[in-house]
């Protein structure tokens, strides 16, 4: 066999073995990000299931906040309509806003502050938001990873083959950023 030959073999089967290796790797990272986006979507859930519990205190104390206690309850329910991934990011901004509003709110009425219920609630809401921003972080570590991957030479030519998309960060909106205004 000549020479010209198995080199042209050894590079063959070196490039199978690469393509093959980052095709692998893409795949394991495509999949940790799915991972991390389950994560965070539990704790999203988890809190969208906390909301009515809290609002059904709340509107004991103050029965006629009855406006941010409907847009805490129409945020909510976007949320929970949400059908992409992206919508429930968008949703999630939006009802992080009404719940911060809605915790302003609560500062106007001791008796309702001083509400075991509400108190407890309040802190499963708080420890629930502190697991979403960290997940968030460990989420969009994990999809820079994946961008990376898929952008960069040379594994960009096998994610563009197995049609790799690139995914969206969990990034926080306009709206999570405002501090919450109550007016009375």
């Amino acid at each position: 066999m000549p020479i010209w030959l198995i080199i042209v073999i050894a590079i063959v089967v070196i490039l199978i073995i690469w393509f093959v290796a980052t095709y692998n790797s893409l795949i394991n990272l495509r999949n940790r990000v799915k991972d991390q986006w389950s994560q965070i979507d539990v704790q999203l859930k988890r809190r969208a299931d906390l909301i009515p519990n809290l609002v059904e205190t709340v509107k004991g104390y103050a029965k006629h906040e009855k406006t941010t206690l409907d847009e805490v309850i129409n945020a909510r329910n976007s949320f929970n309509s949400a059908s992409s991934k992206e919508e429930e990011i968008k949703a999630s901004g939006e009802l992080t806003g009404m719940l911060n509003r809605l915790f302003a709110l609560a500062e106007s009425y001791p008796d309702l502050k001083a509400n075991q219920n509400f108190m407890s609630l309040q802190n499963d809401l708080r420890d629930t938001e502190d697991k979403i921003s960290t997940m968030r972080q460990f989420y969009n570590d994990t999809v820079l990873t994946y961008n990376n991957k898929v952008e960069t030479i040379p594994s960009n030519i096998v994610a563009k083959l197995a049609n790799f998309k690139v995914e969206s960060f969990f990034e926080m909106n306009e709206q999570e950023k405002e501090v919450p205004k109550v007016s009375f």
